[in-house]
């Protein structure tokens, strides 16, 4: 098992930014997806990020706005949110995908086999 640590959450206006940093115990995982989950609703995939070659993919609601990077050196995965929207408010979890379930199903929960504790997340002026 992998274990996941998240950090970087806190409160932010909205058009602000914030990055949340995703520290891995080892790297032997297939990828590292990041979900998040407002009250009362469902968790969803947010970003994926593969392992092999660093292929990223992300939901269409955060296109062009986060940005899922990998710093191999220090086992860690970032999400850099930039023009963050009230309706973004939630907990942000990262998890991890052990052995590629998650290819054809990058944002089924499912698919991951470890998650952390969860940060977060408000955008609120």
């Amino acid at each position: 098992q992998v274990q996941l640590v998240e950090s970087g959450g806190g409160l932010v206006q909205p058009g602000g930014s914030l990055r949340l940093s995703c520290a891995a115990s080892t790297l032997d995982y297939r990828a590292i997806a990041w979900f998040r989950q407002a009250p009362g609703k469902e968790r969803e995939g947010v970003s994926r990020i593969r392992s092999s070659d660093g292929n990223t993919y992300y939901a269409d609601s955060v296109k062009g706005r986060f940005t899922i990077s990998r710093d191999n050196a220090k086992n860690t995965v970032y999400l850099q949110m930039n023009s963050l929207k009230p309706e973004e408010t939630a907990v942000y979890y990262c998890a991890a995908d052990l052995y590629g379930r998650g290819t054809f199903a990058r944002f089924v929960t499912s698919s991951y086999d470890s998650w952390g504790q969860g940060t977060q997340v408000t955008v609120s002026s």
